[in-house]
């Protein structure tokens, strides 16, 4: 049988509660290799890494602005609402 890390067998239990899966008992699979023992546990690992994925996304989303035209941190500059050596952000 195949192992992940550690000693024991991949799918001896399930990988979000830990109880152990009985050999006759259906195996819930996700993302190719990963057991649970139900549906729920499954469903429950499935929802939190799609929040966890969404939460990237929107962090990743924050730091790729776009930069604003020069003209644009010129006119502010000229207004005097920045100082030379300030960080802009809009």
């Amino acid at each position: 049988m195949a192992r992940r890390g550690g000693n024991t067998p991949f799918l001896d239990a399930c990988f979000l509660c830990r109880k152990p899966i009985a050999g006759d008992r259906d195996i819930f699979m996700y993302r190719g290799d990963t057991p649970f023992c139900s549906e729920e546990c499954r469903g429950v690992q499935m929802e939190a890494d799609e929040a966890a994925e969404q939460k990237e996304k929107a962090c990743s989303g924050r730091l790729t602005q776009p930069v604003p035209p020069a003209s644009e941190v010129q006119a502010l500059d000229e207004r005097g609402k920045v100082r030379a050596g300030s960080i802009l952000a809009l």
